[in-house]
């Protein structure tokens, strides 16, 4: 979503599939952030099998919020209080991280959850209060909803790929967790001075680049898991003979 594809003129020829293209980018570009913190929440459950659930159902939940939201998103954009109320929810998530117990490696991890049913809701929400802002941007980029609805149907299945994939990741590299929070708390920062004032909001181009440098940190320190998870090998020989 950068500024830059804003004054793009799709309004001169420009076919649909390059516009459903571009929208599909965007939404792979820029869920990075939304991925991480999907991934994060459903974590909080310890069976893998409810992880996946919690994701499939909590994005089918989110699927439905987001295309309401594409449907009435000229009529969402005249009122800064969805913003606001939107950057709030995220500035809690990352307040109730970074507030959290550490372990024994003094990093933070997010709450743990003993039912289903308690991660659905809070990752429903969690990907509304972001689409805050794509959806929003891609109005902006085209007025034919189908194509608009379009993208956003793909980016919800790029997500569910994307938040599988972090999962993973986030027990393979100690630093991520909280570089994805801090990227969720930028988003916020963002939504809540696009309400205040739009005009101080930063270009999308500088956002991007911050956000890839802070994911470069993030990835940049691995766990020792894979060294442990080798089976240790008896370095004592049999023995071939018997008892002298």
């Amino acid at each position: 979503m950068l500024d830059q594809v804003f004054k793009l003129p799709f309004n001169l020829g420009i076919e649909a599939p390059l516009v459903l293209l571009i929208l599909v980018a965007l939404e792979a570009v820029l869920s990075a952030d939304n991925a991480i913190a999907l991934a994060a929440i459903a974590q909080g459950l310890e069976d893998k099998q409810l992880q996946r659930q919690a994701l499939n159902l909590g994005l089918g939940v989110a699927y439905v919020l987001r295309i309401s939201l594409i449907l009435t998103a000229t009529w969402v954009v005249k009122f800064w209080q969805f913003e606001l109320l939107g950057a709030a929810y995220l500035l809690w998530l990352v307040f109730e991280h970074f507030t959290s117990e550490e372990d024994e490696q003094h990093h933070h991890h997010g709450p743990r959850f003993t039912s289903l049913w308690q991660v659905i809701p809070l990752i429903a929400i969690t990907d509304l209060a972001f689409s805050l802002d794509s959806v929003t941007t891609a109005i902006a980029i085209s007025d034919q909803i189908w194509l608009v609805l379009a993208g956003g149907t793909i980016g919800v299945i790029t997500l569910r790929f994307m938040a599988g994939l972090f999962i993973r990741w986030l027990q393979e590299y100690v630093n991520l967790e909280d570089a994805g929070y801090i990227t969720v708390g930028l988003v916020g920062l963002r939504l809540l001075v696009r309400a205040i004032n739009p005009e101080f909001v930063p270009p999308e181009w500088l956002m991007i680049t911050i956000i890839a440098l802070i994911f470069l940190w993030g990835f940049s320190q691995r766990t020792n898991e894979a060294d442990n998870s080798l089976p240790e090998v008896n370095e004592q020989p049999e023995s071939v003979g018997g008892k002298n």
